[in-house]
């Protein structure tokens, strides 16, 4: 594992790089040696006039074109990113050092009714024809446990909504992107899986059998939302520190 690592942070639907808030600041802060990216999906902030693509594998390819790194990367990756990520360790795997993902599903592991939970159809499905206003409200009462009713935040929210906002149809083309997405194989580079287990979007229990069945790291968290960097982002960067000091002193045998 490198010291002076590159961090790439992937969020998932509709979202954009300042939906990090504040964890890129925190991981910063536990890794100040290394470099921190947090590109913006076609479709989504900075390039909301670009048209998404409607598979993960073409998101994918549009980020590797976006980010320019000499050395490999480190993927922290929520949700659908942590889809976008796997495919990403999968068809590029020299390109990874290591990835986090968080919150993440893939088929055929679990079920649909867990990679959205069943109770969350309806709203989704709203959103991706809602206005901006109502919108960011409902993804905020969806993704999130700790903020859900933070009318400072929700103003911020819909604020980038209006700067930056998300056609109905790359709405639609990022949701079944990641409705269809499915894991054939096990990528090569080491990976932590992350859930939390009040997440009222996706099942816990999609992350836990991820790590099963990849027999790799977990962690788990009780109380936080969907958006879990959102939620605790001290508890994720300190998760991921002690990670890949882990890593270190296998590899090292220290």
């Amino acid at each position: 594992m490198t010291a002076h690592a590159h961090f790439v942070l992937l969020r998932g639907l509709w979202r954009e790089a300042r939906h990090w808030g504040a964890f890129p600041a925190h991981l910063q802060q536990h890794f100040p040696e290394s470099r921190i990216s947090t590109p913006d999906l076609p479709g989504n902030g900075k390039r909301h006039l670009e048209i998404s693509p409607a598979t993960i594998a073409g998101m994918t390819d549009a980020l590797r074109c976006q980010i320019n790194s000499p050395q490999p990367l480190r993927l922290i990756a929520l949700s659908m990113g942590g889809m976008i990520a796997i495919d990403w360790m999968a068809r590029y795997p020299a390109e990874i050092e290591a990835a986090v993902l968080i919150n993440t599903s893939a088929r055929p592991l679990s079920p649909f009714y867990r990679r959205l939970r069943w109770t969350a159809y309806p709203p989704v499905l709203r959103l991706i024809f809602d206005s901006g206003t109502a919108k960011e409200a409902g993804i905020l009462r969806l993704t999130s446990n700790r903020y859900q009713h933070d009318s400072k935040l929700l103003a911020d929210w819909q604020q980038w909504r209006r700067q930056n906002p998300v056609s109905p149809a790359n709405a639609g083309n990022q949701f079944l992107a990641a409705l269809k997405f499915s894991i054939t194989t096990r990528p090569e580079p080491p990976a932590l899986i992350v859930a939390s287990r009040a997440d009222r979007l996706v099942d816990y229990r999609c992350g836990r059998k991820l790590a099963q069945t990849w027999r790799t790291d977990y962690a788990e968290h009780a109380s936080a939302g969907h958006d879990l960097p959102l939620d605790e982002p001290e508890w994720l960067a300190q998760v991921i520190r002690q990670w890949f000091d882990d890593a270190i002193r296998i590899r090292t045998g220290s």
